[in-house]
């Protein structure tokens, strides 16, 4: 679902670029449904790491999107995060509000009555159901009001950069301004911008992401 903006920002930048579905969504395998409300600390904690491990990948900076943004600071904050250069998170999510809620019980009518899945089908083909209910229980139990991860700033010590659109239906700038709170990190806040910068604002989240990526990167080139 991110198109072609991974390629555009690995040639803007000369940098290669990894980018994966976790499980349950895109062509990766199928997950068990329910998930856990700890989901997104899984994927920081364990799959991340592995991940990285795995793919031999010796140097990075983590690029996330929402749930994908969160796992990026729970890893980022809880792990040594070796050779970690910079993170950049596109609409992150440090603790719920309710009016993420509002806003995923009204997707998840769009989904069921009205042609949200035939949308998703093309992205996540036989996995759309466990992509979407994955994602949307998780956020709607009850349970997940209390769900927060600030704790994990504090100890991240990697550059950051914050991107996230005025008009965001899945949360609003609170997030952003806990996160500055606790720990120094740029931040570019996008008029005209919904939930998804690099979606509705492609050429400045692109510049934005390389520039900031060329600032964190130069000291280490020759």
């Amino acid at each position: 679902m991110w198109r072609d903006f991974p390629e555009k920002l690995s040639l803007a930048t000369g940098c290669g670029a990894l980018v994966y579905s976790r499980l349950g969504y895109g062509k990766s395998d199928p997950c068990k449904l329910p998930l856990p409300l700890t989901c997104m600390h899984y994927e920081g904690l364990e799959v991340l790491p592995e991940l990285i491990k795995k793919a031999g990948i010796r140097e990075y900076i983590l690029v996330g999107h929402s749930d994908g943004a969160s796992i990026a600071l729970i890893y980022a904050g809880s792990t040594p995060a070796e050779k970690l250069h910079a993170i950049i998170a596109e609409a992150p999510h440090v603790f719920c509000e309710e009016k993420t809620v509002r806003q995923i019980r009204e997707t998840k009518e769009n989904y069921e009555q009205k042609d949200l899945r035939e949308k998703l089908i093309k992205y996540h083909g036989n996995n759309v159901d466990c992509a979407f209910y994955g994602w949307n229980e998780s956020w709607l139990d009850p349970d997940f009001m209390n769900w927060n991860i600030e704790a994990y700033v504090p100890a991240i010590k990697v550059p950051m950069l914050l991107i996230q659109g005025k008009d965001d239906e899945y949360g609003t700038l609170e997030q952003i301004k806990r996160i500055k709170q606790k720990v120094a990190a740029e931040s570019l806040i996008l008029d005209g911008c919904t939930h998804t910068p690099h979606y509705d604002q492609p050429e400045a989240t692109l510049h934005a992401m390389t520039n900031f990526i060329a600032r964190v990167l130069k000291p280490n080139q020759s």
